[in-house]
């Protein structure tokens, strides 16, 4: 009950802000926009928090006592660490903040304000809070801190912020040069592992790429989703069939665009045909290209992965066998 009335509260500000005379049309919407706000806020703020505190778990649970690093700037900042005795809390900061600045004028002051809060909680973490040494195995070692350290940032980027200002410089790079933000990450990563075989060992190096090969695969599953699905486009005579076929054997939702085959010579009016788009997981492909042979054998069939998916019917269980 508070909170509504400080909702209401400030959804009135806002508004006497704006104008003396308030709708109740207007002050629904309002209200309705703000309720959201605060929904996706409350939701970064937890992804942000629980990120750090996996983040600096894998930093200090592996990495840190056994001197392994990482790529990217953590990658960096551990190095730098470890040569020059410097806690580790202050590196991440003052490594970052460049990058910090840089998203401020590429990616938003929104993006900004909350990388910079994300790298500030992960600082006080690993400087206050004591986290116990898991593991003295050198493979444990690489493969469970870059697994907690990849899953802490990709947390992070779920939150709508990051914690390795690595990709805000590919992106920056990436606007002003032919190379890909890939490319760049890549390259930057080589170097950093270049350094770790120079500076510390070939063995403490492979290790050190372990560790990042390991983060990188964790983030894109918390990022993109451990559960791809695969758009598909059906252009088939039997359309309606077809459809007919995804909604009640399958129990997915479809589109349904008007299109015009392209096949004609010179001279020859194109027709008509309705072209069927669909969202299936992986599972459900192999039977979802088994019901379109029964209909249609010479139906074409585009496909391609999708990262995730929100809304509609692809997250409803589908219909029982």
């Amino acid at each position: 009950m508070i909170q509504y009335v400080i909702v209401r509260n400030i959804v009135r500000y806002k508004l006497k802000n704006k104008k003396d005379n308030i709708s109740v049309e207007e002050f629904d919407n309002e209200l309705k926009d703000l309720k959201i706000e605060l929904s996706h806020w409350g939701s970064a703020v937890f992804f942000i928090l629980l990120g750090a505190v996996s983040a600096s778990f894998g930093l200090k649970g592996f990495l840190l006592p056994n001197s392994f690093v990482d790529g990217g700037i953590t990658g960096i900042s551990l190095i730098v660490a470890e040569l020059t005795k410097i806690p580790l809390a202050i590196l991440i900061i003052v490594i970052n903040a460049p990058f910090i600045i840089l998203a401020f004028y590429t990616v938003g002051k929104r993006f900004a304000v909350k990388s910079l809060s994300a790298i500030i909680l992960l600082a006080i973490l690993v400087h206050y809070v004591p986290f116990a040494t898991v593991t003295d195995d050198k493979l444990l070692i690489a493969v469970f801190g870059g697994f907690f350290l990849g899953l802490g940032i990709g947390l992070a980027i779920r939150g709508g912020s990051v914690m390795d200002g690595t990709e805000v410089l590919a992106v920056y790079i990436s606007r002003r040069t032919s190379l890909t933000i890939g490319d760049i990450i890549l390259i930057f990563n080589v170097l950093i592992f270049s350094v770790v075989a120079y500076v510390f060992s070939i063995v403490i190096a492979l290790y050190a790429i372990l560790t990042y090969l390991v983060a990188s695969k964790t983030l894109d599953f918390v990022v993109s989703g451990i559960e791809e699905y695969t758009g598909v486009t059906i252009i088939s005579e039997k359309n309606e069939e077809i459809r007919l076929t995804i909604i009640e054997k399958l129990g997915r939702g479809c589109t349904i665009y008007s299109g015009q085959k392209g096949f004609s010579k010179r001279g020859e009016p194109l027709k008509d045909i309705n072209i069927i788009y669909t969202l299936v997981t992986r599972l459900e492909l192999s039977k979802l290209e088994t019901e379109i042979d029964k209909i249609d054998k010479d139906a074409f069939v585009i496909m391609h992965t999708v990262k995730d998916a929100k809304g509609g019917m692809i997250k409803k269980r589908p219909l029982a066998e």
